[in-house]
């Protein structure tokens, strides 16, 4: 048996009986009201491409295309830009998560095609301002080589850290005397806000006396109204902190098999009691036969894997996700690898839960 794989089942055999799926914290699947995720863009262009960019015989894309030059210092007119194909004229797209942004901070950018151009791959954005919208000042600064992500689609890129935050973003609502959580969506299932709400009630108060005055209280299936004591309110954001980092894991615990993935955090969230069944992956020239899977290096290279039952067939030659997933995070297992690894089992039904990947099944 390879090192690597002797060391997981190791790891998983020496874990302690898990109370839950790991200590998991509220913030991790709510919101304060309020604060939402925002987008900036704006229009810019790509230079470099071999022959595959757009028409400079297109007005859309000779003007910026001659504003660019003007700005240099080298003004001439659009008739002297010649008829080449190395610029495409595109729209950049940058998301800021809900927790918002400072100036100076680097977000990842998309870069679509918006004119004719064939491909953009091996371009090189310019320096494009990115804004909420027309008329609005700018928020972001966005440049950089471009990547892409999906080889059947030349048309569409991304730059890692390609924007540079010019002016803050602050999307968290003011806290006075209390605020609401908005649990996510996926989490709300078989009344969690009330048992969030409840566990928020225990762990702050300290107390289950029902006689005890709660500082929260489930709204409705998503709402939880958190009230902020007296004595915190000199410093709610504080408080706020406090309440995000809540452990939740005893109101996960009771809700429906679910793994909840999000690839740009690299977050996984079980809920619920998820079991694997027993299985065989084959990759490369890597074969092990076990009750949990090992890593693999890139699930996103063409991976062969088969998988086979091994014991008697009952749960008990089952083992908990919650142990493998423990086990990877002890390994360094990359997220990513960890995601596709669960897809894998996914797609083979050897993961008796629903998978959820950035919000798609």
């Amino acid at each position: 048996m390879p090192r690597l794989v002797f060391a997981i089942l190791m790891l998983v055999l020496a874990l302690p009986a898990p109370d839950a799926q790991g200590s998991r914290t509220l913030g991790e699947i709510a919101r304060l009201k309020g604060q939402g995720a925002s987008t900036v863009q704006g229009l810019g262009l790509v230079v470099g491409l071999d022959g595959t960019g757009d028409s400079l015989s297109e007005l859309a894309v000779a003007r910026p295309l001659a504003e660019v030059y003007r700005r240099m210092g080298n003004p001439i007119s659009i008739e002297e830009l010649g008829s080449g194909k190395s610029v495409a004229l595109v729209l950049v797209t940058c998301e800021i998560p809900r927790e918002g942004a400072l100036t100076d901070d680097r977000l990842d950018i998309t870069v679509s095609v918006l004119n004719s151009a064939k491909s953009i791959r091996g371009g090189t954005l310019l320096v494009s301002p990115l804004t909420p919208g027309p008329g609005a000042p700018v928020y972001a600064m966005a440049r950089g080589e471009l990547t892409i992500p999906d080889d059947t689609n030349a048309t569409s890129a991304r730059v890692m850290n390609g924007a540079q935050i010019v002016r803050d973003v602050i999307t968290a609502p003011a806290i006075a005397g209390g605020f609401d959580l908005i649990i996510d969506a996926r989490f709300a299932l078989g009344g969690a806000s009330a048992r969030v709400a409840s566990d928020i009630n225990e762990q702050y108060l300290l107390t289950t006396d029902p006689n005890q005055r709660p500082i929260a209280r489930a709204m409705d299936a998503r709402t939880v109204r958190v009230t902020v004591p007296l004595p915190e309110r000199a410093n709610p954001q504080a408080f706020l902190g406090d309440i995000l980092r809540t452990d939740i894991s005893s109101a996960l615990r009771e809700l429906p098999p679910q793994v909840i993935c999000d690839t740009r955090t690299g977050i996984i969230v079980i809920t619920g009691d998820v079991q694997v069944s027993p299985a065989v992956i084959t990759h490369r020239d890597l074969s092990i036969s076990t009750i949990v899977p090992p890593p693999a290096a890139n699930f996103q290279q063409t991976v062969q894997s088969e998988f086979a039952k091994v014991g008697t067939g009952d749960d008990a030659a089952m083992s908990r996700l919650d142990d493998l997933i423990a086990a990877f995070d002890q390994l360094d297992i990359p997220p990513v690898d960890q995601i596709n690894i669960l897809k894998a089992l996914r797609d083979a039904g050897k993961l008796h839960a629903r998978l959820i990947i950035d919000g798609k099944e």
